[in-house]
């Protein structure tokens, strides 16, 4: 049976009719007996201990209605009634009950989307417990709320209720889900300043697209849509139009109930703009200095977020020079009539700070020196809003913590401010045995150990192998990016390479010492001097005359000088920010080889909406020599592949010879790469990526840029448990007759 509500009449009410007085109030009875009927469960006894009337003369019917009242208040009965009879010349009080039922059993059917045990929990319903028909409706409620949250919108949620004889009830909650409902139609009414494109871009919420049920995009999230309304008011606020009103997102389902329509009206006032601009309080540089800080000027349209800017600029202007206190109270008195907003900046700078104390937590591992050595101020510094940000960002670019906390706390006195460093420890090391592939050397035999922050000290060491099918490597390296605790990186690799290529093979062993400091604006330089002894053999028979006079030994002695800048926000997975990179090769201190190589490289990241990000990458290289002799072929500049131009096999973008098909290297290089990056499936950090790359290799007889190669294509990256996956394919856009139109590059697993 379906349940029903029970409707309570006043117990007065109730009593008034049962005794069949209209003046039942003002009489009052000489009652002989006191009893209960029709309680199943609950004992009489604990029913009249909450009963005042006792038997005996003049009792009242507000006695009565007062015993009814105290009954319910027990909270076990659905129905409490008083009923009056004469027996024997004996008259009875009864308080006749109805108990309500047991629940003995809660169940959801029909939900195939959502599970029960995610349904369950927001139940206010409980087995054993007392039936409460509010209960029910207000678990039906919490239950069509999680479908919608969800996105099912037309989910219906029926109970159904079944006593039986012993008041025990059955109840069961039957879903019928439907399809999930994404977003159709974003619909904006009255907007005449801004198109439904300009206000939808300001927006979370999206309508659905092709790719929406990959994405699990289009969906409609209560929350984010009474955040969205905010947003458009904004775009409003920074356009002068301070009297708008957005409505709160209306919500109504498609007539097939398969999609939703989101609308929202919009009442857009008129547009105000600035009248006089002042600032005045504790200024503590010249009056026009602060107000150039002001992005607003007279007769110029108002906006909330320059103002916002404004205040935010004055305040680390100000806490940047020690006044941690500052205090920017902007008034903004507004003249209707003439549309005009006046500007007032008050200034209250309060006390003069200086750090106290920085406390680090958190680290288990990592020497405190590690994470002071980072930190962009000093104790008994004056206080800099500035410096704080930078050195949370330089702590967490480490990489040695999953969470990076820099915050401030009071000091012994208003006067002083604590530094607390709180971070939490992430797995710095790792340790790998196993097998990677990569479209260039197919399978790799791999075992490595390499930890970036040996002994707790900021240390990057490494040792290990990998034997592939064209290729062996075995490395050892060490870097102390701090040596003797000084603002200088020292350390050194020594390896052993063989690698097969199409047309000869190389062998080579060496090493290199580094050596880095840092410059002025954020520079830093390094040197690098690196020796190695090396042979080309298994030359071909058929190999060019340039490659066949590569064969033999040889030894390279060079010296390295990098010049690097660097403003990502995070190294690890940059989302703005740039890696700029100038480095100049000789080689010729001692040994037989001779050139001079130059590179330049850039790569930018701009964060978008969405969690996506563009990143701009270009190379450009030249190498010459320095002597009459030839320059090695394998200093020379391949293209093509995972890390240059994708679409292409690798080494095989740049000067060929025609009779043999032998690639020949290059004395000149450029190639750009454009990339969107977006999330694919953040619950694991796996994202997509969409490409265009452009480029060549050029002879020294061949101008730069020109007969530049294009390819463009998609890939998934991510950082798996077996190592770092890329799987991305390109596609040629004007492929030789010798190329072929498209290239899968794949890598799994730590490479050398």
């Amino acid at each position: 049976m379906v349940y029903k509500t029970f409707f309570y009449l006043s117990p007065l009410l109730v009593f008034s009719v049962l005794i069949g007085c209209g003046s039942a109030a003002a009489r009052s009875y000489d009652i002989g007996e006191v009893q209960v009927r029709g309680n199943l469960r609950v004992e009489s006894g604990a029913i009249l201990s909450v009963v005042a009337v006792k038997p005996g003369t003049g009792v009242s019917a507000e006695a009565i209605d007062k015993d009814i009242r105290a009954i319910f208040k027990l909270g076990r009965f659905q129905e409490v009634a008083a009923d009056l009879t004469e027996t024997g010349g004996t008259l009875i009080l009864t308080y006749q009950v109805k108990e309500r039922p047991l629940v003995r059993q809660v169940l959801i059917l029909g939900n195939k989307e959502l599970k029960s045990e995610e349904l369950e929990p927001v139940l206010t319903l409980r087995t054993p417990d007392l039936f409460d028909p509010q209960k029910v409706e207000s678990s039906v409620a919490a239950l069509q709320k999680k479908y919608r949250t969800a996105g099912f919108y037309a989910a219906e949620v029926t109970p159904d209720v079944e006593v039986n004889e012993n008041l025990e009830a059955n109840i069961t909650f039957r879903v019928t889900e439907g399809e999930k409902n994404r977003i159709d139609e974003i619909v904006f009414r009255g907007n005449t300043v801004f198109s439904d494109r300009k206000l939808k871009k300001s927006m979370e919420t999206k309508e659905k697209w092709f790719l929406s049920w990959l994405l699990d995009s289009g969906t409609y999230n209560e929350e984010i849509a009474r955040i969205d309304r905010e947003r458009i008011a904004d775009l409003y606020y920074n356009e002068g139009y301070i009297d708008v009103h957005v409505s709160d997102p209306g919500l109504s389902l498609t007539p097939n109930r398969k999609h939703l329509v989101v609308t929202y009206d919009i009442e857009e006032g008129r547009q105000y703009r600035i009248g006089r601009v002042d600032i005045e309080g504790d200024l503590i540089a010249e009056k026009e200095t602060l107000l150039a800080l002001i992005k607003l000027g007279e007769g110029e349209v108002f906006s909330r977020k320059k103002l916002r800017e404004s205040v935010l600029a004055i305040n680390d202007f100000y806490a940047d020079r020690g006044y941690a206190y500052v205090n920017v109270v902007p008034r903004t008195p507004t003249d209707k009539k003439e549309l005009r907003i006046d500007l007032l900046l008050r200034i209250e700078k309060g006390e003069l700070v200086h750090f106290d104390r920085i406390r680090i937590r958190g680290n288990t591992k990592t020497r405190d020196k590690v994470i002071r050595r980072e930190m962009m101020v000093q104790e008994q510094g004056l206080f800099t809003s500035t410096g704080l940000k930078k050195s949370q960002q330089k702590v967490k670019n480490l990489g040695f913590f999953e969470e990076v906390s820099v915050a401030t706390s009071k000091g012994e006195n208003s006067s002083l401010m604590n530094i607390d460093v709180d971070v939490k420890e992430r797995p710095s090391g790792t340790l790998t045995a196993g097998v990677g592939y990569s479209s260039v050397d197919n399978f790799v035999f791999q075992g490595s150990a390499s930890q970036d922050n040996f002994l707790g000290l900021g240390l990057k060491g490494n040792i290990g192998a990998s034997l592939g099918g064209s290729s062996t490597t075995f490395r050892v390296g060490l870097l102390d990016p701090y040596f003797l605790d000084r603002n200088l990186a020292l350390g050194f690799d020594i390896y052993k390479t063989e690698r097969e290529w199409s047309s000869f093979s190389r062998d080579a062993t060496g090493g290199n010492a580094k050596l880095g400091f840092p410059l002025p604006f954020n520079n830093r330089a390094f040197f690098i001097y690196r020796f190695e002894k090396k042979e080309i053999y298994d030359v071909d028979e058929d190999a060019s005359f340039y490659v066949r006079s590569q064969e033999g030994k040889s030894t390279l002695s060079s010296i390295q000088g990098v010049l690097s800048r660097d403003t990502r926000d995070y190294k690890l997975d940059p989302r703005k920010g740039y890696y700029t990179s100038l480095s100049a090769e000789y080689a010729g201190i001692g040994g037989t080889e001779h050139f001079a190589k130059y590179v330049a490289s850039h790569r930018h990241f701009f964060p978008l909406f969405w969690g996506m990000v563009f990143s701009v990458n270009g190379e450009i290289g030249y190498i010459q020599k320095t002597t009459d002799e030839d320059i090695p072929i394998d200093e020379k500049f391949f293209l093509g592949g995972l890390y240059s131009i994708r679409g292409f096999e690798t080494r095989e973008v740049g000067p060929r010879d025609p009779a043999t098909g032998d690639y020949l290297g290059a004395e000149k290089e450029a190639f750009f790469n454009f990339e969107l990056i977006f999330p694919l499936v953040k619950d694991i950090d796996m994202k997509g990526v969409v490409f265009f790359d452009t480029g060549n290799a050029w002879s020294k007889d061949q101008k730069y840029f020109e007969d530049m190669r294009y390819s463009a294509g998609f890939g998934i990256r991510w950082n798996s448990p077996m190592g770092p996956l890329r799987i991305e394919w390109g596609y040629n856009l004007d492929p030789e007759e010798w190329e072929d139109k498209s290239q899968i590059d794949f890598s799994l697993g730590r490479m050398f």
